[in-house]
């Protein structure tokens, strides 16, 4: 589903600073030569989340789910000054972009890429989080919250990818629709839990931005 007229769109992109070339050449590299490249995050909702990364300025970022390493590339963007990104994904075969993006960008040092389930890799990471990135499977999105949530530093923040779901959290739910289901109870966690402030931002495929209090 299209949230905006094409012609909005390309207003809005027109009117976003451009992505840097780097970051342009992982977006083509990414169309060219792996499958389902619309799990990209792209120009608009890349240069917001390097925004976000820069206001926040977090020293430990967590993200869930790396795919060709875009959103992390964003997220470092803004990472304090000996800050480290862990980020985890079950595709060990896209290792050779992710590292090639990472070493190119000069942050190989800053970031730790880890292979496999994330459930079971998550405990294992001793660290207190300042931002918590969800891009990862969605029938998980509830169990991944509950998961970080007490790692999570007072006034840091769990961000959720695709809440939207390209339309459907709106439309009548097919009994079989287990994703949809998934990110339906994970909006509403989120939305009632008094632990956290939130707001769902309608970029791409939303956002759900919740600030741990």
């Amino acid at each position: 589903m299209e949230f905006l007229d094409p012609a909005l769109e390309n207003y809005v992109a027109n009117h976003t600073q451009q992505e840097p070339a780097l970051l342009a050449q992982l977006d083509r590299e990414t169309h060219l030569k792996v499958m389902n490249p619309r799990m990209l995050a792209g120009h608009v909702q890349g240069r917001f989340l390097s925004m976000l990364s820069f206001m926040i300025k977090p020293q430990r970022i967590l993200e869930i789910g790396t795919y060709t390493g875009y959103s992390a590339l964003c997220w470092a963007e803004g990472l304090a000054e000996n800050g480290h990104i862990h980020t985890i994904d079950r595709n060990e075969e896209l290792a050779f972009m992710t590292k090639k993006y990472f070493k190119e960008a000069g942050i190989e040092d800053h970031v730790t890429w880890h292979v496999g389930q994330a459930l079971d890799i998550i405990p294992t990471i001793n660290e207190q989080w300042d931002v918590v990135f969800i891009d990862a499977d969605k029938s998980n999105y509830v169990n991944y919250y509950d998961l970080v949530f007490d790692s999570v530093k007072p006034g840091g923040y769990i961000i959720a990818d695709n809440v939207l779901w390209s339309g459907k959290v709106v439309q009548k739910l097919d009994k079989n629709d287990r994703d949809t289901a998934a990110l339906l109870e994970f909006n509403e966690k989120v939305t009632k839990d008094s632990r956290v402030e939130n707001v769902l931002v309608a970029i791409r495929d939303g956002l759900m931005v919740a600030r741990k209090l």
